[in-house]
């Protein structure tokens, strides 16, 4: 596990730009954020004031997920870009839906950061024998996919939870999101599910928000993680034709909302699209 001396560096050597993963976690509600991330969360929110739940909706949508993939038999989750860790975490759903304490995390992310305070939360609350945070890049799928086989608490040979939460607005089309999640997919054991979720530009209410959701992309071009928003079609894709489990994709409210859920009442209201799918049998 990471030192904490490394932690602390790791955070001074990251504070030249806002990080995506602290305005995340500022904007849920976190306290993993610096002066610099707030400033330019408040900036996001002037223009977009619901942004705080947008960003919440993500969140929610990654723990009903979780249940879900759990109560369809799934034990492993590899979760892709897991950011900082926060009040839900993918091992902390896991295990309050299985009191047998018999599913197996691993935490995948490329910012220093993230690792850092994943790998500090994990030492203090989690199981080590089950859960581990390691570091590598989403889009570099040969070596990442390398380490999850190399990793000591996931069997490859078996279904998994593949997940991609909230992170795909910051790949743009250039980077080849299409062949990278094609790598994964084909990789992962008959079986598996994927959990997809990101910001959409579908059917902005007025001009005013088509513009506010412009002007968010160029906000964004300044911080470590520049983006790109997606309809639900040009999202779609990213299954690769895998079946999707009810209710398919869909703006993430509307994914088996719970009595938490926020926008559950007007689901396109919260910018967020998401779905789960299975990799068919061979």
């Amino acid at each position: 596990m990471i030192e904490r001396d490394e932690a602390l560096r790791a955070v001074e050597g990251s504070l030249d730009r806002p990080s995506a993963a602290r305005i995340y976690d500022y904007f849920i509600g976190g306290h993993t954020n610096y002066a610099i991330d707030r400033e330019f969360a408040e900036k996001v929110r002037a223009r977009l004031p619901l942004m705080g739940d947008y960003c919440l909706t993500s969140r929610q949508f990654l723990g009903r997920a979780v249940r879900q993939c759990v109560r369809a038999g799934i034990r492993q989750f590899v979760d892709i870009g897991s950011g900082l860790p926060t009040a839900g975490n993918v091992h902390e759903v896991a295990d309050e839906e299985r009191p047998e304490h018999d599913v197996h995390v691993l935490y995948i992310d490329n910012e220093p950061v993230a690792l850092a305070h994943s790998q500090i939360l994990l030492a203090d609350t989690a199981d080590e024998d089950r859960h581990q945070a390691i570091a590598a890049d989403l889009l570099q799928p040969e070596e990442l996919w390398e380490r999850v086989m190399d990793s000591d608490v996931i069997d490859v040979r078996e279904p998994v939870a593949l997940i991609v939460n909230a992170v795909l607005h910051f790949i743009k089309d250039d980077q080849d999101p299409d062949g990278m999640l094609s790598f994964y997919r084909d990789r992962v054991a008959p079986g598996s599910l994927l959990v997809l979720s990101q910001m959409t530009n579908e059917n902005p209410v007025d001009e005013d928000e088509r513009q506010a959701l412009a002007d968010l992309l160029e906000y964004y071009e300044s911080t470590t993680n520049p983006g790109v928003l997606r309809t639900l079609a040009e999202f779609e894709r990213f299954f690769g034709g895998w079946p999707l489990l009810e209710p398919g994709l869909v703006y993430a409210p509307a994914w088996h909302p719970d009595r938490n859920t926020v926008f559950a009442k007007a689901p396109s209201e919260s910018r967020v699209i998401g779905g789960v799918a299975r990799k068919p049998a061979l």
